[in-house]
């Protein structure tokens, strides 16, 4: 029977068996990668999405024979160096991912060689240090170190320096340290009563996120206001690590597992009291519905934590269709153009963020579905952000033309970093200077709260 031409069915995930002596088996590793590349090779319609694959496109047509078989394996890293994981190809344009009899997962084959290759010493000290998100951010909240910090972050030949010492392009953006911790500055939830939908629960525990906590903690800050108002009980998760993503993108697993053995149990001591775990940077939340439950799937606690893990705006929206969210907005935004970022797109949870602000009066909302070429630490780094602000010019483009004429008003992503790229893109393709405001911080600024 000839195979099919695609598949029909939904896409399905595999657990990761990244336990298995021989998932760190080079040569079985490289003999998928070749069956994977020739299938990429005559399909070729991911050829748009990011690095990965017109340089795997480019190897092939430059060999000898013009096939993948013409391609040394040492150049392989080329292609896997380029991948970020972003998980695209997967959930939108290959079609030959399972349940297709071809069982083609391109972006879990790279997270594979990215774990051989860091077990065996592949992986530099500084790509180790740049994914150590909370190592970081012990810096943050120490009034000397963080003016230090963020003066280097903003002084021309220190960011040569960095650029010399740790390969982070000196023209990339790069967060500053924040003041005060998110986490340290946070109100306390009024003693509100708990009202549960049919589709949500009453009661939120926010898991902060690093990167809200050390470097943006007006976006944490954000969104305990609208739970605030929307008369929804909250505590902060009482105890927490980095979520795991950053190492997971370098293929460190064993810390991705000393974060998951740090979190898991905390997190799911509140999935099992009823609460919605609410994480504000969607990387992370990804991390939590879909690649910690790969990497475990047998653990009981984890697929609780899953369940329980939501999208702020999913919950929002959700929360909303329960007629349990006030819609007493008071300010309207005008245009927004809107980026629905990559790992929000792969949690399949619609376009929830763009449904609650099409909910604001006089606000026209336009939404972008394309990668904004950030992706984490890949955006920063010397190898990757000439590349990645290629991926993102046709986004930048996009959202500078709002369909009401002209700029828009204010530019968005629920991406934190996506959003300072795509300000970034904006400014380096000369196309105007909107307002970038999260989405929980147009939320705040429709709700008319101080």
């Amino acid at each position: 029977m000839a195979a099919r031409e695609g598949s029909l069915e939904a896409p399905t995930r595999h657990p990761v068996d990244w336990r298995n002596p021989e998932y760190y088996d080079e040569a079985k590793a490289f003999a998928e990668l070749e069956r994977i590349f020739d299938i990429c090779h005559g399909c070729r319609r991911c050829v748009s999405l990011c690095g990965a694959f017109p340089t795997l496109f480019d190897l092939v047509d430059e060999s000898k024979s013009g096939e993948v078989d013409g391609v040394a394996k040492a150049d392989y890293w080329k292609v896997v160096d380029h991948c970020y994981l972003c998980d695209l190809c997967y959930m939108t344009k290959c079609p030959y991912v399972p349940p297709h009899e071809w069982n083609l997962d391109f972006p879990h084959t790279m997270l594979r060689a990215k774990a051989i290759k860091f077990r065996s010493g592949g992986v530099s000290r500084r790509d180790s240090l740049l994914a150590a998100t909370d190592v970081h951010g012990k810096l943050a909240g120490i009034p000397v170190v963080v003016q230090a910090a963020n003066a280097i972050n903003h002084t021309r030949p220190a960011r040569a320096a960095l650029e010399k010492l740790m390969h982070v392009d000196r023209n990339a953006w790069l967060p500053d340290l924040a003041t005060r911790k998110f986490r340290s500055g946070a109100d306390e939830s009024q003693q509100f009563a708990v009202k549960d939908g049919a589709r949500t629960p009453g009661k939120v525990a926010v898991f902060a996120t690093c990167y809200i906590n050390y470097n943006e903690p007006g976006i944490g800050h954000d969104l305990l206001a609208v739970l605030r108002h929307n008369e929804i009980p909250y505590e902060l998760v009482h105890k927490e690590k980095c979520c795991g993503m950053p190492k997971l993108e370098i293929g460190d697993l064993e810390s991705v597992n000393r974060a998951k053995e740090a979190n898991i149990p905390v997190l799911a001591k509140y999935a099992r009291e009823g609460y919605a775990i609410l994480s504000a940077v969607p990387s992370c939340t990804l991390m939590f519905k879909q690649e910690l439950p790969l990497m475990y799937p047998d653990e009981a606690d984890v697929q609780a934590v899953k369940e329980a893990m939501w999208d702020p705006f999913e919950y929002l929206a959700a929360r909303q269709r329960d007629g349990l969210l006030k819609t007493d907005f008071s300010q309207p935004l005008g245009k927004v153009s809107y980026h629905v970022p990559c790992h929000g797109r792969v949690q399949n949870i619609g376009r929830k963020t763009e449904e609650l602000l099409k909910l604001i009066p006089q606000t026209s909302v336009q939404t972008v579905e394309r990668c904004s070429g950030h992706a984490g630490t890949y955006g920063v780094k010397k190898h990757g952000h000439e590349m990645a602000m290629k991926i993102g010019k046709p986004l930048f483009r996009k959202m500078a033309d709002h369909p009401q004429g002209g700029l828009p008003d204010y530019i968005s992503s629920d991406c934190p970093l996506g959003g300072h790229h795509i300000e970034q893109g904006f400014e380096r393709n000369q196309l105007g200077e909107p307002q970038l405001a999260h989405p929980l911080t147009l939320l705040r600024k429709a709700y008319g709260l101080s």
